[in-house]
């Protein structure tokens, strides 16, 4: 059934992750509608949400007159509705990672530029106050350049059973750290990882990345770990800055150690971040990006860099 509606999209799939969204763009007054297979989920955005159109699946939101569609629905299903919805004239918002497939992501965002339609992915640590605020302060050249950024992501947390912790928790900071580093080109990844509840689903990853300007990087995750820990610390010449995800402080180490090994310690600045939440600022980015045809933050290339790391990670794990 095709509706006429001024509200610009459409959520497919309502899910653990996909009420948020729902949530998110309702209240910014941008929800067109939900297409949901399941019954129950159907009934619940129904009850919650009675003013706005129900389907019951992909096919048809695809044939609404919307002008984007926001994909959060399983990661091996991104590539195919994406496409289709891409083809079918609409922008998109896919949730992360955007592919399985660095090939898969490639292809999506070169249609989407040739096309001129808005793509991005649901990195939503870019859109963390705290990231923005390293990442602003990076560019300023306080701190000098960039060396190394590490990040952990430890918890106990709610285990998967059709993917491993790496694709799980991962595409978050891989993401923050192409960010924080400006970008840069993968050179090599080489992975280690447990898995300790399931043969082969790795429960533990540590995975160190070298990049062709020679930064490093280092990620740290699982879901299996009795403490929650999401830290980001960056290394750069002058300075190191410290992001603790948990707390939701970032402290300037002014410090450093100089080429002849000196050390030296001006002490430690806790910075002051405004709170915000991080998924309505990433939702009216989106909107923002429809009006104006902007590039988002996280667009498709974003979503090609990140995948590519991730696959040749997994490569490393189980090569």
């Amino acid at each position: 059934m095709i509706h006429s509606t001024k509200k610009p999209l459409i959520v497919v799939g309502a899910g653990n992750w996909g009420k948020n969204l729902v949530r998110n763009f309702n209240q910014l007054g941008a929800l067109a509608g939900v297409a949901e297979a399941h019954p129950n989920l159907r009934a619940e955005v129904t009850s919650t949400y009675p003013n706005i159109d129900i389907y019951t699946d992909f096919e048809q939101a695809l044939e609404t007159n919307v002008q984007a569609l926001v994909l959060a629905t399983p990661a091996p299903t991104h590539y195919k509705l994406a496409m289709a919805a891409l083809r079918a004239g609409k922008d998109v918002f896919v949730e992360k990672p955007i592919t399985l497939r660095t090939e898969e992501a490639r292809t999506l965002a070169e249609y989407a530029d040739k096309h001129e339609r808005v793509l991005m992915v649901g990195h939503l640590l870019l859109y963390q106050p705290a990231i923005a605020w390293m990442r602003d302060y990076l560019a300023s050249g306080k701190a000098g350049k960039v060396l190394r950024v590490s990040t952990q992501r430890l918890k106990l947390g709610k285990v998967r059973k059709e993917e491993n912790v790496w694709w799980s928790f991962a595409p978050h900071d891989v993401s923050v750290i192409l960010d924080l580093l400006g970008n840069p080109q993968l050179q090599k990844a080489k992975a280690l990882g447990s898995a300790i509840l399931q043969p082969g689903i790795e429960d533990y990853v540590q995975v160190e990345m070298c990049f062709q300007n020679g930064q490093s990087a280092q990620i740290s995750c699982s879901w299996y770990h009795p403490l929650t820990q999401r830290s980001t610390v960056v290394i750069a010449e002058k300075q190191m800055l410290v992001y603790d995800e948990v707390l939701q402080t970032v402290t300037i180490h002014d410090k450093f150690i100089d080429q002849d090994l000196q050390h030296f310690d001006k002490g430690i600045e806790v910075v002051e971040v405004a709170a915000s939440e991080p998924l309505k600022i990433e939702c009216q980015h989106f909107l923002d990006c429809l009006k104006t045809r902007q590039k988002p933050r996280s667009d498709g290339w974003n979503g090609v860099a990140v995948v590519e790391i991730l696959e040749e990670a997994q490569k490393s794990l189980h090569g």
